[in-house]
């Protein structure tokens, strides 16, 4: 059964988040509330909870795993930045975007694209990842929480543990967040290509 952690959305408990934060550290994987849905966390070396998001999401080994970063210092050691695309990039953190960059040696292996050797990058608004991430002092490995058949990511935290109560080991609720994914923008070459539309703006891309 999942631990069920209530935290405030915009001032979040610090008794609360270390609890989150607890499961994270003893190898557990959490559902936990973003700016574009739910998502799926994780330690970045825990390989179990890794397996354990692609039984969930029903995920192939060409799926682009994210990295969840408290902010664009902390995303820049694990992503290359080069200056072609440094101010897209900048411009558009915090918010509802992901962005497939070429991962540095600080990603583990068995989470990069197989063939590109990427990753996924981003930096949510949301006050509770933030205090996740301020407290884990890393960023999260994560998987936008869409389940198998379904377009749109859950958004409330009493319907995630319904779901997934036996699935993960800890739930978030803050309150109903916005149900679109992030907008995936794929800067492998230097030039913007839009892998998914999703909540945030592509406008700035084009």
């Amino acid at each position: 059964m999942a631990r069920f952690i209530d935290i405030h959305p915009d001032n979040p408990q610090q008794r609360a988040v270390e609890q989150a934060v607890s499961v994270l550290r003893d190898g557990g994987l959490i559902a936990y509330p973003t700016d574009s849905g739910y998502a799926l966390g994780a330690q970045l070396g825990n390989k179990d909870a890794l397996e354990r998001i692609r039984t969930i999401r029903r995920l192939d080994d060409k799926h682009h795993f994210t990295l969840v970063c408290r902010d664009f210092a902390q995303l820049g050691q694990f992503v290359h930045v080069d200056n072609s695309v440094f101010r897209a990039v900048k411009s558009a953190t915090p918010g509802p975007y992901t962005f497939i960059l070429p991962a540095t040696p600080e990603v583990p292996r068995r989470l990069l694209h197989p063939k590109k050797k990427t990753v996924g990058a981003r930096i949510p608004d949301h006050a509770v990842v933030h205090a996740l991430l301020s407290a884990l002092e890393e960023p999260l490995l994560s998987s936008t929480l869409i389940l198998p058949g379904e377009f749109d990511a859950m958004t409330e935290g009493w319907a995630v543990n319904e779901a997934l109560d036996s699935a993960v080991d800890a739930v978030i609720e803050s309150g109903e967040v916005a149900a679109e994914p992030t907008t995936v923008i794929d800067f492998v070459d230097g030039v913007p290509d839009i892998v998914r539309v999703g909540a945030g703006d592509t406008t700035r891309f084009v």
